[in-house]
């Protein structure tokens, strides 16, 4: 064989490994790891589609045929990527409200949240304070937060009378910051006794309470930890009890997965909790130093109870993630109730194998 030929069959080999390769269940990190870079995957699959139609005559024999593998990993990409474009419809509805401030009259029902893992070695903590300045969340949550970044936020306290502080130095120290009155809070550690997550009861302005879930599991990879399922088991443990709260929720932090995966989309029916970046784009936090390296880490779920305002990937702070900023307007429509993510045939037994599974090990 040529080397064109070589070239070709080795790299739609792995082209095609990089598409399907997820679709296996196992949880291993080097199995997990290609459930993140399907957009990078499906600019390569048109790339080999061009080079299999400029060189492809080089090739004879059964592996000839490959380029139909090629062919249909792009479908297969497409659909994942599809719902995340402005051709799918949207599942949070948009509402023209939008929240003032500085003095000029306020929405009691509209609420803004900007959450942001800064990366606990990033120096540019006044960037930060310079970004919650200018958006004036209701709502911040801070993730990969030590005692060096407690003390550097320690401005905006005043401005935020409602707090829970968990600095660690193990890269998932956490900080919230609420305007709004908290009527209860839980700082928690549901599978992994050093990863906190935390659940509160906010009050709107409305009178209305809302019920906030704060995340950031661990994700696996070589130099994290070897297998998802700890990080699948707490989405789910959160999904399982969001579905059974009454009342509007929201659900955010940096998940360490992709809007696509298994594991997102199954926390979405164990919820039913709907993802504003459906029908209106990726918005990829992740990694902000490097363009062709990116994809949606950092998520923000909501109930049927709210239509979207705004929702905005802001700029970069130093950290290897953009932060998020969204407004969400309280607004129920009973009807959307009918429209809910569901659990499908065995979602909720897989549910409780894997947090059985992460909690028994």
């Amino acid at each position: 064989m040529t080397t064109i030929s070589l070239f070709l069959i080795f790299y739609t080999s792995f082209v095609l490994f990089a598409s399907f390769a997820h679709l296996i269940r196992l949880d291993y990190w080097w199995i997990r790891i290609w459930d993140f870079p399907h957009l990078q995957v499906s600019v390569m699959t048109l790339l080999g589609l061009l080079a299999w139609a400029v060189f492809g005559h080089a090739v004879d024999g059964p592996a000839s045929l490959l380029p139909i593998g090629l062919v249909a990993a792009s479908f297969y990409q497409g659909w994942l990527i599809y719902p995340y474009t402005a051709l799918h419809k949207r599942e949070v509805r948009s509402t023209g409200k939008d929240r003032k401030r500085q003095g000029q009259a306020t929405d009691p029902d509209t609420l803004r949240l900007l959450t942001a893992n800064v990366y606990q070695e990033n120096k540019k903590t006044g960037e930060v304070l310079e970004l919650i300045e200018k958006h004036q969340p209701d709502i911040l949550l801070l993730l990969e937060t030590n005692k060096t970044w407690k003390q550097a936020m320690s401005p905006i306290e005043k401005d935020f009378p409602h707090q829970i502080h968990c600095p660690l130095e193990n890269m998932y120290g956490l900080l919230f910051y609420s305007r709004l009155p908290m009527v209860s809070h839980e700082l928690r550690f549901l599978i992994q006794e050093d990863i906190p997550s935390i659940y509160v009861q906010l009050t709107m302005a409305s009178g209305q309470l809302v019920h906030f879930y704060g995340v950031h599991p661990m994700p696996p990879s070589p130099t994290e930890h070897y297998r998802s399922t700890e990080r699948d088991a707490e989405l789910l443990l959160v999904g399982k009890e969001a579905r059974h709260k009454s009342g509007p929720i929201i659900v955010a932090g940096d998940l360490n997965d992709v809007a696509w995966s298994h594991t997102t989309r199954l926390f979405q029916r164990v919820s039913g909790l709907f993802d504003p970046r459906i029908g209106r784009g990726l918005f990829s936090t992740f990694n902000a130093n490097y363009f062709f390296l990116r994809w949606p880490l950092d998520h923000i779920f909501v109930s049927h109870h709210f239509e979207l305002v705004q929702i905005r990937r802001l700029p970069n702070c130093g950290s290897d993630h953009f932060p998020m900023l969204v407004s969400l307007t309280y607004n129920p429509d009973p009807n959307r109730a009918e429209d809910l993510p569901k659990p499908e045939s065995d979602d909720l037994q897989e549910t409780k194998e894997i947090i059985k599974k992460a909690t028994n090990e």
